[in-house]
C-alpha cells in the first residue's frame, strides 16, 4: 500500500487532519511536554470515528534491524484503540498522564500515571482515556506490517494490519 493509500484508509488527512494535531498539542503543552519530530499517525483505523476509535502515535523510533520501537500513544477522553493484538510483538505500556482503562483478555483494570503493564505476544488488548485526555508510552518490539490482528475485521485486510 502506497504511502497516500494508507493516509485515506487509515488515517486523518486535511483540516481534521490539523484539528486534532492542534487539539493533541494544547494539551500536551498544558502537560508541559514536547513529542518527538516526525509526521505524527493520526489513526481512525479505517472506521472513519477519530472520536471514539482512534489515537495519534507520536513515533520515537522503530527499528527493525535492531530490533525495538518506542512511540508515545495520545488518546483524547473516550477514545479507544481497537482491541487487537499481535502474533510477535511484545509491548511494554507506561502511563505518562491521565488515566486509561486497560483490557487485556477480557479483564479490565484502571491504569493511572506511572503505571506499568507488559504484554506477551499473542494477548488481546483495547484501551482508552478515561476521565480525560490521556498519555501512553509504549516500548516494544518494531511495529511491522502483517502482525495487527483486529477483532473488528473491518480493519485493515479482513482484520490484518
Amino acid at each position: 500500500m502506497k504511502a497516500a493509500e494508507w493516509t485515506e484508509t487509515y488515517e486523518l488527512a486535511g483540516r481534521a487532519r490539523e484539528e486534532a494535531l492542534a487539539r493533541a498539542a494544547a494539551v500536551l503543552e498544558g502537560w508541559g511536554l514536547v513529542m518527538p519530530a516526525g509526521e505524527p499517525l493520526v489513526l481512525h483505523f479505517g472506521l472513519g470515528q477519530f472520536e471514539q476509535i482512534g489515537e495519534i502515535e507520536y513515533w520515537i523510533v522503530n527499528d527493525t534491524q535492531n530490533n525495538y520501537c518506542g512511540k508515545f500513544l495520545f488518546l483524547f477522553e473516550g477514545q479507544r484503540c481497537p482491541s487487537h493484538r499481535h502474533a510477535a510483538k511484545d509491548e511494554t505500556f507506561y502511563i505518562v498522564r491521565g488515566e486509561v482503562e486497560m483490557t487485556v483478555e477480557g479483564e479490565t483494570r484502571r491504569m493511572r500515571p506511572g503505571d506499568t503493564l507488559k504484554l506477551a505476544p499473542g494477548r488481546e488488548h483495547t484501551f482508552a482515556a478515561v476521565g480525560g485526555p490521556a498519555l501512553v508510552l509504549e516500548v516494544s518490539l518494531p511495529s511491522v506490517p502483517g502482525d495487527n490482528f483486529f477483532a473488528d475485521e473491518r480493519i485493515g485486510a479482513g482484520g490484518v494490519l
